[in-house]
């Protein structure tokens, strides 16, 4: 079995760190590459970057910034944003980036996976599903561009059209949870589970060390992702990059059920 992996999650808004809450307006939390540097220090298991300006500007990567934050990590890091073609995913990777997220692409684009995986092996590509509450009913559905548009996909269908596609890894983000820190939503990654077993990260609604170890410990997933819980401190949320050492970090491991 694979190592769990504890991974922060930055969001790039007009150059500059924004969190955001439920997808809304994002909080200013510092630069992206003074971030890096931090991770860097702290042993970061991984790090997720994620231009949220680019697919709703239809505009393409910023690859300036992707070069320079990949020249900057020292761990493996995963890009998305604006990505929509296998020829952006290949320059991706030339730059030094380990994984390239698709999301709303994967969404347009049925067959935009199985072509980038035969280019650059599907361990290096990710689909994110940004999944929200909608309709009369409040049943989860799969939206885009930032969670303004709703695809009317069940997240379970597309999980496994995502794993039937050849996908590496999919990344299962919780707009309802964004930025809450009130806990993952545990129900819906059950329900994700048991219809694909690739690899997946969970991400949305961290707010604490234990919330990771809930997650690790009911569904055996391999990448626990954050976003507010690794840059703000303390219940008025100042902005502190932040990570578990490694003890801690092994004691999270151990209570979800890992050896560390």
């Amino acid at each position: 079995m694979l190592r769990p992996r504890i991974i922060p999650c930055l969001l790039v808004h007009k150059g500059g760190l924004v969190k955001t809450v439920k997808f809304g307006e994002g909080k200013y939390v510092g630069d992206p590459i003074n971030a890096v540097r931090i991770f860097n220090e702290k042993e970061v298991d991984e790090l997720i970057v994620v231009d949220i300006d680019a697919t709703r500007d239809g505009r393409e990567p910023d690859y300036q910034l992707i070069s320079n934050l990949a020249s900057e990590c020292r761990m493996p890091f995963c890009y998305g944003g604006g990505v929509k073609t296998v020829e952006q995913v290949e320059r991706i990777i030339a730059l030094g980036v380990e994984k390239v997220a698709v999301s709303s692409a994967a969404v347009a684009d049925p067959d935009l996976i199985p072509a980038a995986a035969a280019r650059v092996g599907s361990q290096s590509v990710v689909a994110v599903m940004d999944v929200r509450k909608a309709g009369m009913l409040r049943k989860p559905e799969v939206v885009t561009h930032n969670g303004t548009r709703r695809t009317g996909l069940s997240p379970v269908d597309f999980a496994r059209q995502l794993a039937d596609a050849g996908v590496g890894e999919i990344v299962l983000n919780s707009v309802d949870r964004d930025g809450t820190m009130q806990g993952y939503d545990l129900d819906l990654v059950a329900q994700i589970r048991k219809v694909v077993d690739v690899p997946m990260t969970v991400l949305g609604g961290a707010g604490g060390l234990a919330d990771i170890e809930a997650l690790l410990a009911a569904e055996r997933i391999i990448g626990a992702a954050a976003g507010s819980l690794f840059v703000f401190k303390g219940k008025y949320r100042a902005v502190l990059i932040n990570y578990p050492n490694r003890v801690e970090k092994q004691a999270v491991l151990q209570r979800g059920g890992f050896d560390a």
